[in-house]
């Protein structure tokens, strides 16, 4: 009877090496959490609610993504800006964008976008060096996107006159549904190739008049 009663403990008991080994409700409060959350739940954060180690966070919440994956909901659990959020699945965007306001959202102008990118493949930039690549003043656009929150200053240049020198923030990161800026595609797949270069400069160089014949 003593061995029996000490298996029945020993079952009961968390698993070996894992303090307080989690259960269902672990999962479901970070699901709770995560779900209410306005910004992305760091992993330390739901650690430290849940009294769990940070490891074990991350693997619930990696185990919880795939889940969902697996079973084909409209929803995905992502880590984006160093935090886990809920968001629709990728290949149901024509649906959502259509529910959003229905084209009402204010959308940025072509201008914000280029200079967006700019800072973020560029950054730290100053705006003396946002407008040599674009070959316009950007003030006005770089005032919309800081009033927006997707850029921010982040230091001065060393330089003469110490420019201000700006980077993106932890909400463009948010808005991209990207990690961290790592995750960018890279430059080099919006940029023509050599060929493409020659073929374009070869189309607009203007050739002198060839010498009339006789």
């Amino acid at each position: 009877m003593l061995d029996d009663r000490d298996e029945m403990h020993e079952a009961d008991m968390p698993a070996a090496g894992v303090p307080g080994a989690p259960d269902a409700d672990t999962v479901r409060a970070i699901e709770a959490i995560v779900l209410v959350a306005v910004e992305p739940v760091p992993a330390d954060l739901l650690a430290q609610l849940l009294e769990m180690p940070i490891m074990v966070i991350e693997r619930l919440c990696h185990e919880l993504a795939a889940s969902y994956d697996e079973a084909g909901h409209g929803f995905q659990l992502v880590k984006v800006a160093g935090g886990y959020r809920f968001q629709s699945h990728a290949d149901l965007s024509p649906y959502v964008e259509r529910f959003l306001l229905d084209g009402q959202r204010a959308r940025m102008s072509g201008a914000a976008l280029e200079t967006l990118a700019i800072v973020a493949y560029k950054q730290p930039i100053s705006r003396g060096q946002v407008a040599s690549i674009r070959g316009v003043d950007p003030d006005g656009v770089l005032r919309t996107l800081q009033a927006r929150g997707y850029i921010t200053e982040v230091a001065r240049d060393s330089g003469p006159g110490q420019a201000i020198l700006f980077g993106t923030t932890a909400s463009f990161l948010e808005k991209l549904g990207v990690d961290s800026l790592a995750d960018l595609p890279p430059i080099a797949e919006f940029v023509p190739g050599p060929d493409v270069v020659e073929a374009l400069e070869h189309g607009l160089r203007v050739e002198p008049n060839a010498p009339d014949a006789g």
